[in-house]
């Protein structure tokens, strides 16, 4: 992986951070009504071809394919392990929030 792949990667997950903080996209979603739906189900997609990019590269470099190295499978293993993770704590401030808004008194 080179150092532009590596510095998109970490500019990536700084603004994946920003957003799951809160502090940026809320007055962007509110502009957009239908946007976060959308958002979301390309963030799950993306997540699914890391995930199966991941896979079949550690796949190739089992079989002993020379055109993959350890480096490059075991960043893409990374990679998406940290999306998975990312979008499962989205997943849980959702759930979390949705249960803070049913609890509430009317």
């Amino acid at each position: 992986m080179d150092k532009v792949s590596m510095n998109a990667l970490l500019a990536e997950m700084k603004a994946g951070s920003v957003l799951a903080a809160g502090r940026k996209g809320a007055a962007q979603a509110a502009q957009r009504p239908g946007d976060f739906a959308a958002r979301l189900k390309g963030a799950l997609g993306e997540v699914n071809d890391s995930q199966m990019k991941a896979q079949a590269l550690a796949r190739q470099f089992q079989i002993g394919n020379p055109a993959v190295s350890l480096e490059e499978t075991m960043v893409s293993l990374q990679k998406s392990s940290l999306s998975l993770q990312f979008v499962v704590q989205v997943r849980n401030r959702m759930v979390s929030a949705y249960h803070d808004i049913m609890n509430m008194q009317v």
